[in-house]
Formats: C-alpha cells, sequence, structure tokens
C-alpha cells in the first residue's frame, strides 16, 4: 500500500481533481468545488429540475427517487439504481449519470411507457409523490435483465409513499410490465384454444392486449382490463433494458473515466474526500480522528440535517476496493465493509443456493432481515459496515451478527488488524470499539454447522420500511447426545430493548448444556424475564409490549427449530399442527383489486370515467406546484423562530446571533408587524408572533430571513429565547381536571328523554364507558409553502400558496399588513395534497411570509421543513367519549347519553365545528328513540388542531361502532345483527331534527353482505381460528352516513368565470382548489357537457382571489357539487345568450358558433353563483336541517392477526357506496380507496406521540413523531391483499348536479371495519386463552395494542387482561 504523507500527495496519487462531473438527464455537467454540503435533490432543483420533489429530507417519502447509473469496472457492466436524492451527496455521485423524471419523457417528445402506464391507469392524483414512483418502478426496469416479477415490482415500491391513492391503480399501473407469461416476452404469441385470441399474460384470459401494435413498442387498448402492456426493446449491459427506442443511454465519456481522488469543500468550511484506496483513506482517518466515513450517507445526513450535528471532515468511501471486496471462503463469508445492503442481499441469495443448506442458515436470516430493512432506495446506497458502526440500539443486522458469532476485522492507519467477535464489538449509546485512527474493514460471517439453526426476528409500526420497536437475532446448535439432543451452544441477542444490541448471557448460558424441550423453554422463558430489564421510563415507551416481544421471539424460535428438527431420529417434540401458524414465514401476495360501476353519461363527458387532467403533467414531473415557481430576483428565503416550551413566559430574546449569521437579511417580531398581529379563522385568539407568552411548543415568535433555506434556518436556530416556565395542559384528561375550556365552546343535542328512559323498565341492560380517539397526521406530500411578493413596489402584495382556502391566506396577509382586500392577491395552482391540514393552519405561514416581503419589498419565501411542519400546524382532533347506554336484551337500541370531548389545543381554530359535526354523527346508521349529547373543546398547551378529512364525522361515529361491538358481546350476538336491527330506515328525524330521504342505508347493507357471502366468510374465519393457536382472523361490517354541506350555513356558497374564445375553446376559472381530488377534471366534464363539446377543450388555470373573491375553502366534501353547479349556471348563461345566434341555422362546430356570437357583439363571458339550498341549522333549538343530503356506504374487512408480535395485514377489503349518478367514476373509486387506505392508517397504524403524562420520555409538549421515520402512513405492503369498490346502481340524487353525490369525507370511516375486524380476531384470540369478557381497544389498534389485548401467559407477566396502553388524546 501507498504511503500518504501529506494532503498534497493525496491529491498526487489520486489523480486529484478540483471539480466533479456528472452527467444529468445525458447533459454534462462540471460541479464547482466549495458545494460539499449540498444534496443532489437541491442540485437538482437550482437548475430547474423541480420534477424531482423535497417530501420529507429523511429518505422515507421517496418523492425525490432518482435513478443513478455508473460503470462498475469489476464487473464490467453498468449498475442502475433508484436513490434518494435527499440524501445523497452531491460529490458523491461524481463521475455517475444522473436521471431524474424529467429525462425519460415529457408531454412534447411523449410518455415514457412507464409514465403513460400510470396516468391512463389512474395512479396520480395530487401528483406530488408521483415523480418518485415512476423513476423507482423506471430503475427497477432498466436495472433488470428479463422483466420483474409481480412481487419485484411491489417491493421496489415500498421505499416511496403515497397519502392519495391507496396504491392499488399504482400497482396496477406497474403490473403491466411484470413477467407473468413467458409468451410475451419470447415472441411466440399465446392464443386461446383454437379461438386465435390473444391471452393475456396477466389475467390468463382472452383479451386485446396484445393487438394493434404500434411502432413505439405499445399497445393501445380501448377499454380492455389490462389498460396498455409493453415489450421490452432490447437490452445491453451498458444501457439496461430498454423499453424505448429514445432511452438515455450511458455517457460513453464516464465508460471512458477513470475514477479520480476528490478533496473538494464546503459551507461552513466542509472537507469532502474521495480516496481510491484503503490506505488513503486510514491516513485521513488518521490526519482527522473525528472524520465520518459515509457510503450512502443515510445516517451521517440525518444526523448533520435533522440532528443538526455538526462533522467537519467527510471521507466518501465508497469506491474503495478493499472496502468493497466479498470473499467466499472456507470458515465463511468475508463482507467489505463499505458494501452495500442491495449487493449483500445479491450475493447472499447466490451463496444459499450454491452451498449446502446446513451452511447458510445465518445467510438465510440475513436475507430476511434486509428484505424489511428499508426501501429499495435506502438498500441500494447505505452499507453493512455503516449500519454496524452507527450503532443503533434498533439496529436490525447487529443483533444477527452478534448471535451469528460473526468477526469484525479492524484496521489502523499502520495497517495492523485486530479482530474482535461482533458481541464485544458495542460498548454503549451509539459507542463502538474503535480508535480515533481505526475504521472497519471487513465482517466475517461463518458459516452454519450441522445442526446449528439461525433466525430472525423484527416488529415494527409497519413491516415494510420501518426502524423496528423489538429485533432479535438467535442462535441454537444441538447435539444428539445418549437418545436425547442438548444444546451445545446459544446466543440470544435482542435490539430495542437497551442502548445497545443486547445479549441475553444468563438465558445463553442457562441454555447450553441441557435438553431441547418444552421444559427447557419454560424455564427459559423465565430467566429470560429476568434477563432483559427494561424499565417503566425507558425511552421508546411502550415498556410492556416490548418485554413481551421478546418473550414471543423466543417462543417462535423454540418452535421453528423444533419444526427444523421435525423427523430427526429420537426427536419428540415436534410442533403442534395448531402452533405451526406461529411460525409461518411471511409470504404476501401481490394485491388485487376490481371496481363496479355503472356509466350514466350526461352530455359529452359528465359521467365518463376520464382520466385526472393533470395526469400527464404529473407523471413526467412538469406540473408545478408552489415549491417549484421559479425563485423572482432578488427574493430571500424565510425560517421561523419557533417556541420550545408548551406554556411559558417569554422574559427575553437575543437574536444577535441571527444578524452576524451568513446571508442574514432580517429578523421580524411582533412589534414588526404593520397592522394586526391577532389572527385567526373564526375568532382571532392567536397571535401571528408571540409577545408576552407562548401556549405550546412550536408557536411562531418571529421570522428571519436569509439568502438561501439553509442560511435562514441557521440564522433562526441561533435565536435565543429565555423563559420561565408555567404549568401546561397536555391532554384532554389534563383539561377535564382543570376545566380548561375554549369560552362559548359547550354544545348540547337531545332527542326523547333519556333520563326517563334509563329509568323505565324498558331498558333491559344499561352499560357506560369510555372510548379514546387518537389523533392524525395529514401527511400530505407537500410541505407547507408560500411565496409572497409584493407588486408597485409594495402598493398590491401577493403571493402563491399551497392552500386549501386563498381567501383566508387573503384575508389574513391584509390583516396583518393593514391593506384592504382588493390589493391582495392570492393564488393556488395545485396542491401536492391537502386533506384539511391546508384549510386554516396553511393561513399564518402566508401571514409570517407576508411581514418582511412587506417591509423589505422583497419577494421571500417560507417553505416548512417536515418535522417542522408536522410539529406546528395541527392534527386531526383527538377526542374523548364517554358514554351510557340503554337497551333490550334482543339488542334494540334505546337510549344514549354522551359526552364528548376533544383537543382543540392552544386555540380554537375549527375545533367548535369539528365538535359540532361529530355530535351529528353520534348516532352513525342507527335509530335511538332517546339521545343526550353534550360537547365541549379543550384548551390544551397543544398546536392548534384542525380539520382534517371527515372533520369530526369519523370521531363521532368510532365511539359509536365501539358501544355497539361492546353491546354485541354483553349479549353474545354478533355486532353485524346489532347493526342490522337499529338500522335507520326511510323517514327517520334524526336527533338534531332532520328528516332522513332517499335513504340506501338498507340497500347497502344486503348487497354488501351478499356481495362478501359474509355467512359462509364467518364459517371459514372460525374454523382457521378453532385450527391456528397463534395467528387469528376477523371480520366485520361497518356502515356510515355522512352529511353533505358546511355545517356554517353561509360557507354553502360557489362562484365560478366561463370564458368562451373564439377558437370554441373554454377557459373555466372557479373558487375550489385541485388537490389530487380531481375537482378540476370533474368541473371541466360540467362545462364540457353544458357546451357539448369534448373535454379537451375545457382549461382550467389556477385558483386565484382576483378571479373569482370570497371563495370558502376547499372543503367538506362538497366542492364538486358547488362549483360544478356554479359553473353550470356559468355556461347556461353563455349558451342564453348564444341561443338566437344558435337557432338561425346550423353551424359545424361549436368554434363556428362561437365566433358567429363574437361577430354580433355576444358577450361570451359569465360569472356563475350557487347557494345551496334548504340548510340551516339553529344551534339554540337544537333542531335544523344542517346537510342537503348524506352520501352512505358500507364495508367489509377481512384481517388476519399474529397474535404474539401484534403484527397483522388485511385480507379482503370490500366497500359499496352509494355516489348517485357519479361525474367520473374512476376519480370517485380514487376517492373511496384513498380515503379507505388513509382510514386505515388512522385506526390502525398513525399513532401520534406527545410529551405527555402518557409518554415522560418525550419532552414536555414536543411531537416525537414528526417524520416518516418515527410516524407510519400506509405503505404498498399495507393495502388488503383483495380490494373491491362498487357503487350503488340506480340511484340518481336529486340534490345535487346531474344527480351526482359527494364523495371525499364520507369513505374514510368504512376503513373502521379493519379495525373492529382486528378486535374480532382479538376476541377469538382471548377466548382461547380463557378472557370472554368485553375489552376497550383503541385506535389506532398498532402492534402494541393488539398485541397486549390478545392476553397468553407471555403478557401475564407483565400486564394483566385489562390492560390499556397509553395514547395521546
Amino acid at each position: 500500500m501507498g504511503s500518504l504523507k501529506s494532503e498534497e500527495q493525496v491529491e498526487l496519487i489520486g489523480g486529484e481533481s478540483s471539480e466533479a462531473i456528472i452527467y444529468v438527464n445525458g447533459v454534462r455537467r462540471a460541479i464547482p468545488d466549495g458545494l460539499a454540503h449540498m444534496t443532489l435533490l437541491e442540485y437538482l432543483r437550482d437548475i430547474g429540475l423541480t420534477g424531482t420533489k423535497l417530501g420529507c429530507g429523511e429518505g422515507g417519502c421517496g418523492a425525490c427517487t432518482v435513478m443513478i447509473s455508473y460503470f462498475d469496472h469489476s464487473l464490467n457492466k453498468c449498475v442502475h439504481s433508484a436513490v434518494n436524492a435527499c440524501l445523497a451527496p452531491l460529490y458523491s455521485i461524481e463521475g455517475m449519470h444522473v436521471i431524474t423524471v424529467e429525462g425519460i419523457g415529457n408531454r412534447r417528445s411523449g410518455l415514457h411507457p412507464v409514465q403513460e402506464s400510470l396516468a391512463t391507469s389512474h395512479g396520480s392524483q395530487c401528483g406530488f409523490c408521483t415523480p418518485g414512483f415512476v423513476m423507482s418502478m423506471y430503475a427497477l426496469l432498466r436495472s433488470s435483465k428479463t422483466p420483474p416479477t409481480e412481487e419485484q415490482v411491489e417491493e421496489s415500491l415500498a421505499g416511496n409513499l403515497c397519502r392519495c391513492t391507496g396504491y392499488r391503480p399504482i400497482i396496477d399501473a406497474f403490473r403491466v410490465f411484470a413477467k407473468t407469461d413467458d409468451t410475451l416476452y419470447t415472441g411466440h404469441q399465446k392464443v386461446g384454444h383454437g379461438s386465435g385470441e390473444f391471452m393475456c399474460p396477466s389475467t390468463g384470459q382472452p383479451c386485446s392486449c396484445g393487438s394493434r401494435p404500434e411502432q413505439n413498442g405499445r399497445t393501445k387498448v380501448q377499454n380492455g382490463a389490462c389498460d396498455q402492456r409493453y415489450e421490452a426493446v432490447s437490452y445491453s449491459e451498458t444501457d439496461g433494458s430498454r423499453y424505448s427506442d429514445k432511452e438515455l443511454i450511458f455517457p460513453p465519456e464516464l465508460l471512458r473515466r477513470k475514477p479520480t481522488f476528490l478533496n473538494l469543500t464546503g459551507f461552513g468550511g466542509l472537507k469532502w474526500y474521495r480516496p481510491l484506496k484503503l490506505q488513503h483513506v486510514l491516513e485521513l482517518k488518521a490526519r482527522y480522528p473525528a472524520a465520518k466515513l459515509v457510503v450512502g450517507n443515510t445516517e451521517v445526513g440525518i444526523e448533520m440535517r435533522l440532528k443538526k450535528m455538526q462533522y467537519q471532515v467527510l471521507i466518501s468511501t465508497a469506491q474503495v476496493p478493499e472496502l468493497n471486496a466479498i470473499n467466499v471462503k472456507d470458515d465463511g463469508l468475508e463482507i467489505g465493509a463499505a458494501l452495500r445492503l442491495s449487493e449483500l442481499l445479491t450475493i447472499l441469495k447466490k451463496v444459499t443456493e450454491e452451498r449446502a443448506a446446513h451452511e447458510t442458515s445465518s445467510c438465510k436470516a440475513l436475507i430476511e432481515q434486509i428484505r424489511w430493512f428499508a426501501g429499495t432506495q435506502i438498500k441500494n446506497v447505505a452499507s453493512v459496515g455503516g449500519n454496524i458502526c452507527t450503532a443503533s440500539p434498533i439496529s436490525d443486522l447487529n443483533p444477527l451478527w452478534m448471535a451469528a458469532g460473526a468477526r469484525f476485522q479492524i484496521i489502523d492507519y499502520k495497517g495492523n488488524i485486530r479482530t474482535t467477535l461482533a458481541e464485544n464489538f458495542f460498548l454503549g449509546y451509539r459507542k463502538v470499539d474503535l480508535a480515533g485512527n481505526e475504521i472497519l474493514l471487513s465482517i466475517l460471517l461463518p458459516w452454519t454447522r450441522p445442526l446449528e439453526y439461525v433466525k430472525e426476528f423484527k416488529q415494527g409500526h409497519r413491516r415494510d420500511d420501518d426502524i423496528a420497536l423489538v429485533n432479535a437475532g438467535m442462535r441454537v446448535r444441538l447435539e444428539e447426545m445418549d437418545g436425547d439432543w442438548i444444546v451445545a451452544d446459544a446466543s440470544l441477542v435482542y435490539g430495542g430493548v437497551a442502548p445497545i444490541s443486547l445479549s441475553a448471557r444468563k438465558t445463553n448460558e442457562f441454555l447450553i448444556g441441557k435438553s431441547w424441550n418444552k421444559e427447557l423453554l419454560d424455564c427459559a422463558l423465565g430467566v429470560l424475564g429476568k434477563d432483559i430489564i427494561l424499565k417503566e421510563d425507558a425511552p421508546g415507551g411502550m415498556v410492556e409490549f416490548r418485554k413481551s416481544l421478546t418473550l414471543s421471539f423466543l417462543f417462535k424460535f423454540f418452535l421453528w427449530v423444533c419444526q427444523q428438527m421435525d423427523g430427526k431420529a429420537s426427536f419428540a417434540d415436534s410442533v403442534p399442527s395448531s402452533h405451526l401458524s406461529a411460525i409461518k414465514p411471511v409470504h404476501r401476495p401481490s394485491a388485487v383489486g376490481s371496481q363496479d360501476y355503472e356509466i350514466v353519461k350526461h352530455g359529452t363527458s359528465v359521467g365518463s370515467p376520464e382520466v385526472h387532467l393533470s395526469a400527464r403533467l404529473q407523471v413526467t414531473g412538469e406540473a408545478e406546484y408552489t415549491g417549484d415557481v421559479p425563485l423572482p430576483p432578488n427574493a430571500l428565503h424565510a425560517a421561523l423562530v419557533l417556541s420550545r416550551k408548551p406554556h411559558a413566559h417569554i422574559i427575553s430574546i437575543d437574536d444577535s446571533g441571527a444578524r452576524s449569521s451568513p446571508g442574514f437579511a432580517g429578523i421580524f417580531f411582533a412589534k414588526d408587524v404593520p397592522g394586526d398581529n391577532m389572527i385567526g379563522p373564526t375568532i382571532a385568539d392567536e397571535e401571528l408572533f408571540a409577545t408576552e407568552f407562548v401556549t405550546c411548543v412550536g408557536q411562531v415568535i418571529g421570522i428571519v430571513v436569509a439568502d438561501t433555506h439553509e442560511n435562514a434556518k441557521l440564522a433562526a436556530r441561533k435565536v435565543h429565547v429565555e423563559y420561565e416556565e408555567l404549568p401546561a395542559i397536555l391532554s384532554i384528561e389534563d383539561a377535564i381536571q382543570n376545566q380548561s375550556f375554549h369560552p362559548n365552546t359547550e354544545k348540547c343535542l337531545t332527542k326523547g328523554d333519556v333520563d326517563f328512559c334509563f329509568q323505565s323498565n324498558d331498558c333491559h341492560r344499561i352499560i357506560e364507558g369510555d372510548v379514546q380517539v387518537g389523533g392524525q397526521e395529514h401527511f400530505y406530500l407537500e410541505p407547507n409553502c408560500s411565496l409572497v411578493y409584493t407588486v408597485d413596489n409594495g402598493n398590491e402584495v401577493h403571493m402563491i400558496s399551497s392552500t386549501q382556502a386563498p381567501q383566508k391566506h387573503q384575508k389574513d396577509v391584509c390583516h396583518v399588513l393593514g391593506l384592504p382586500m382588493s390589493k391582495v392577491v392570492c393564488k393556488a395552482k395545485r396542491l401536492g395534497g391537502g386533506f384539511g391540514g391546508k384549510e386554516t393552519r396553511s393561513s399564518f405561514i402566508a401571514a409570517a411570509a407576508s411581514v418582511p416581503a412587506y417591509l423589505l419589498n422583497r419577494p421571500v419565501k417560507l417553505t416548512l421543513d417536515r418535522d417542522t411542519d408536522m410539529m406546528i400546524t395541527g392534527q386531526r382532533h383527538s377526542f374523548l367519549g364517554k358514554y351510557k347506554v340503554g337497551f333490550t336484551n334482543e339488542g334494540k337500541l334505546l337510549a344514549l347519553d354522551l359526552e364528548l370531548y376533544n383537543n382543540g389545543g392552544n386555540s380554537i381554530d375549527l375545533s367548535l365545528a369539528v365538535l359540532e359535526r361529530a355530535m351529528f354523527h353520534s348516532d352513525n346508521v342507527y335509530e335511538i328513540p332517546n339521545m343526550r349529547i353534550k360537547g365541549r373543546v379543550c384548551f390544551t398547551n397543544m398546536p392548534s388542531n384542525t380539520a382534517f378529512r371527515g372533520f369530526g364525522g369519523p370521531q363521532g361515529m368510532i365511539i359509536v361502532e365501539n358501544w355497539i361491538q361492546r353491546i354485541a358481546m354483553e349479549l353474545k350476538k354478533s355486532p353485524e345483527e346489532i347493526k342490522e336491527m337499529n338500522l335507520q330506515q326511510e323517514g327517520a328525524v334524526l336527533h338534531y331534527g332532520q328528516k332522513l330521504e332517499q335513504c340506501t342505508l338498507t340497500k347497502l347493507w344486503k348487497q354488501l353482505k351478499l356481495s362478501c357471502n359474509f355467512p359462509r366468510v364467518r364459517e371459514e374465519v372460525n374454523q382457521f381460528n378453532l385450527q391456528n393457536r397463534w395467528k387469528k382472523r376477523g371480520i366485520a361490517m361497518v356502515p356510515t352516513k355522512f352529511g353533505i354541506s358546511f355545517t356554517t350555513k353561509f360557507m354553502n356558497q360557489a362562484g365560478a368565470l366561463v370564458q368562451v374564445y373564439t377558437d370554441g375553446t373554454v377557459l373555466v376559472t372557479h373558487g375550489g382548489v385541485e388537490m389530487g381530488q380531481g375537482l378540476h377534471t370533474k368541473v371541466a366534464q360540467v362545462a364540457a357537457s353544458a357546451f357539448n363539446i369534448p373535454l379537451s377543450s375545457v382549461f382550467i388555470s389556477d385558483t386565484s382571489t382576483d378571479k373569482v373573491p370570497n371563495a370558502s375553502p376547499t372543503a367538506a366534501s362538497a366542492s364538486s357539487d358547488m362549483y360544478g353547479a356554479a359553473v353550470l349556471d356559468a355556461c347556461e348563461q353563455i349558451k342564453t345568450r348564444m341561443a338566437p345566434i344558435s337557432s338561425t341555422r346550423d353551424f359545424s362546430s361549436f368554434a363556428e358558433l362561437v365566433n358567429a356570437c363574437y361577430m354580433n357583439r355576444i358577450d361570451l363571458s359569465a360569472h356563475g353563483f350557487y347557494a345551496t339550498p334548504d340548510i340551516g341549522f339553529d344551534w339554540k333549538s337544537g333542531k335544523g336541517v344542517p346537510f342537503q343530503y348524506f352520501t352512505n356506504g358500507a364495508a367489509f374487512a377481512e384481517v388476519e392477526i399474529d397474535t404474539l408480535t401484534g403484527d397483522f395485514h388485511t385480507r379482503d377489503a370490500n366497500i359499496f357506496l352509494d355516489l348517485g349518478y357519479s361525474l367520473n367514476p374512476a376519480i370517485d373509486v380514487g376517492q373511496i380507496e384513498g380515503a379507505f387506505i388513509q382510514g386505515l392508517g388512522w385506526v390502525a397504524l398513525e399513532e401520534l406521540k406527545w410529551g405527555d403524562a402518557a409518554h415522560k420520555w418525550i419532552p414536555a409538549g414536543h411531537l416525537y413523531t414528526c417524520g416518516p421515520g418515527a410516524y407510519k402512513i400506509p405503505s404498498v405492503n399495507d393495502v388488503p391483499l383483495k380490494m373491491s369498490v362498487s357503487l350503488l346502481k340506480g340511484v340518481p340524487n336529486p340534490k345535487a348536479i346531474h344527480s351526482s353525490k359527494a364523495v371525499g369525507e364520507p369513505p374514510f370511516f368504512l376503513a373502521s371495519a379493519v379495525f373492529f375486524a382486528i378486535k374480532d380476531a382479538i376476541v377469538a384470540a382471548r377466548a382461547e386463552a380463557g378472557f370472554t369478557e368485553w375489552f376497550p381497544l383503541d385506535n389506532p389498534a398498532t402492534p402494541e395494542r393488539i398485541r397486549m389485548a390478545c392476553t397468553d401467559e407471555f403478557t401475564l407477566k407483565f400486564a394483566t387482561s385489562r390492560f390499556r396502553p397509553k395514547l395521546s388524546v
């Protein structure tokens, strides 16, 4: 190895380069020195390639996915990989080719087949996540010699999140590229038996997908089930699999170019080195002992960006051959420390195929653990050594290295190599046995011996792409001795139970030398319970659950080893068939979906399943979001100064550090606000900038502006605020105890005489209890963003905002600047998701940004980072419901007395309206003669909670369904039986006085029951549960009735502007905002049908307050109804004006008619208006008609749970909805599926954890789950294996445009069928253990809640059968 004496010699030996060369979409780019601090994503967006999105900044959402290609000289082939651009250091891709979504296709030159398929399959709604999905699929195709399998397609998408679609259409769109039949790819056409028909490779049925080939290799299908199919054109090692003749090739320059040593710098003195030899790495490490070695930057990047850790020297080891080597030796597998996990996975699979099965038990365990380790993008860059040396206590791989007896080779700068056992390498929390001048060289994984078994275990919040709550690696070696099987060696290692991966030493010692049998297991479980100690206040919480998992994993391991030993001579402990389910490997078949609806056309377009109007822009990355808008000259970036205390008196603010920060341009506080500092959507009860007191963590104290986003954040962090802390209210329970309520929020609804009914003999039984309902983060993929700029030197203020309520932005900015509304304009082109989160809580962001923009007369852009967005903008309200219910022995409901409390946070916002809707929906669909519903909004020292899809309705309904399920258990009947006998019927008068009309509840219920064949499935589930002790299935049917209208009457109005041009095209502007729900598409269809013209002749641009004034927020599911009607009104006005001309003769086209009208001076522009009729509610009397109509639905779900871990999956979901005559059934189905999966997240996955009495390990008032790392929304893996959506046929709705019904919110609650199916499965598990009484189950039903409710001998060691895991409410 060469010597390295000075920095100068580094440069000489390596062939040093002072600039980095990369190619982006085929274009050569020389990157200058000084950018080591920059990520690939920042660079791409700076050069105008904004198709690649910033969703989270931590590699957790996949919105930033791009493909990188590099030539591997050792393999002599080009490697194509999907990576997260938000984590990739810019210089790390030197010498590589980066392909972004813009590089594979666009509207002008044509879409790539991947883009085309996604667009036509309705796989893009808001579109913000779409480029990431496209690039993940594209990279898979480019890297595959043969078409991938369906399983590989779904695996490739595991690192991509979508909040809109529910994933089903995305899977369907990409499934067409999967290899399901060789004949499609061998060129031999598969035909039907003697029919000559082409047989579809996906369905196996005759279809037209193989007909009419076009020149570009695509096949056009009119209405086939398969949409379009694509064939690979060719494959080369350099270019990869080519699905189109326009594919970007790997640049020849990069083929010839040899890697060079890089010595580059970045902001703040950061140094970046890329050595090419091991010796150079060692000498650099000797010179810079504190330097961080990086390969994928998946840990260091997060530490530097999110945890604000400062590292001055980064050494990239990705291209050091010695650290990337892998050697198959006689004694094991030697793995270079810099080897990427995806490469390790490939090698391990190859080794298991080539070597004797008994040698590769460790390899198989690693394969399975890496599979669930992370998304594809992370595995493509993260290194083995990086994961080891990070020494995370929840590392998935370190327990396996330790249990398998792996040895780590460590080398110092002199070349001295020492070896240590993995078990001895981890010294403490994130501390390892490495000196400052040493690095990890390689890992030696020994082959396992005969009768030696290694197994992996892991349980997270979510199965796919999630960090572990608890994991384990376990190994045992057995020997036969005197006809008995003795433990010769054992190693049990756990993660997630201590500051390091912990070896259960006492248990290991106890096992060795003893017979492997049930008695040993029972004793070992006792020893293990004392071996692994978790204190009550342990970081991460969930102590009882985590302790129980340690026992569950050992039990599973025992059963698994017994199964492996089954058939061996004299081995008597075979696994009972009922226990086999505990160790059955997780295999998830590809999800399938079906959609059933009728098409009722009205004119040229209404009723047709048209593709989202922006779909083709979104799949190519050309769709522009607020953050993509090019900044005007002289623009500044802003960052907020935020409170770090939940309740405190501000003593002083020192901003001197900010003022001396690089790029600083200004800092502003309450004293600088030109107008009024008090704002609020309903009551002005919150300060724009806090003055004397702060009332939550994340409250805005001030705003800093600087030349870059990073500099603004840096300056904001340097503002020092001194506080005097005050007592904080951090939960609903705290609020009730302290009588902390928002003023004037006490509400009551009554029907009948509740007290008399309870005292009468009619009530055979009365139950009382409470239901806790968890909150939910919106997790729109596009974080909040506003760009504010002045016009005419400050005479006017304009803004482009990511908001559902442009008028609220306009109003608040006017308010804080002291300007008239006529001088302030807010525009919104499209949102990357909203779900209610951008209705009111986005407004203060624009208002804050407007202050420096106005005072400095410079454009200001404020974009929230994901963690900040989640922390300060509020969530779905958590609720507490206290109920008392009277009913008969038959199950007939008689009386309900309910107290509702919601957590409003530190300002009222929309919390009262949310509470009111929850009260309206507190009957769900059930006839209850006597009702009393009381409600109050709690004031807490938490960020103000706000609107979220359903707006309180789902919380009210899930409380109902909880006590319905309890009644069923009390009466030993099925919940479905109780529901059926109490369903509301036509003409029923609800507890707030409204009469039910066009009630389709019974019809929906019967059709759903027939469709899912409920009695048969019930019997099948019962049989499965009888035969399986540790896996249980459950089923449930849940109905819903959702009222359509804003419950505040004046908001039920809409305006639109329709302009007809002389070429026959139509421009529509209305007050609604497009956020993925297809509003613009539906409204355009209304206009197209009104004028009897093609949909392509209608265009809708942005939503703007200077086009349509005083618009209500796009919310309450009513936008299609209202804006569709307003547009129709405008169209009818124009048609009325055109009628005298059109009646004179037949015109050959609409354009000809328009021209004739123009020549006759007919006004071809009209403003339309709509006000929802016949609604209104009086809270004084508690009676009225708050809703124009109801959207009804019902859903069935079947789930399977692992009672030992709490893991679950949804086997089947069957959804029926009454949507009248759908304006666009394809968009409506997309809304149903998206709402259902989002609802599934609320009931089963997504848990908010706040620093409160339930989570004392979190700082008071802080949000722990403030990013995709800790907060888990559903992923591709959470989609039901079978998902059916049916729209009720033949039920026109006379109360909305073209007989349609609203769809956005109503399906959300139907996902509670999954929750109650989970509870049904838990009931079966508890019954088998002898526990048959009712028990509470709060949502979300996370693995913790499922596991701890499945009471058995393992949980009883730590908790009683009535244990209720803690929940932030």
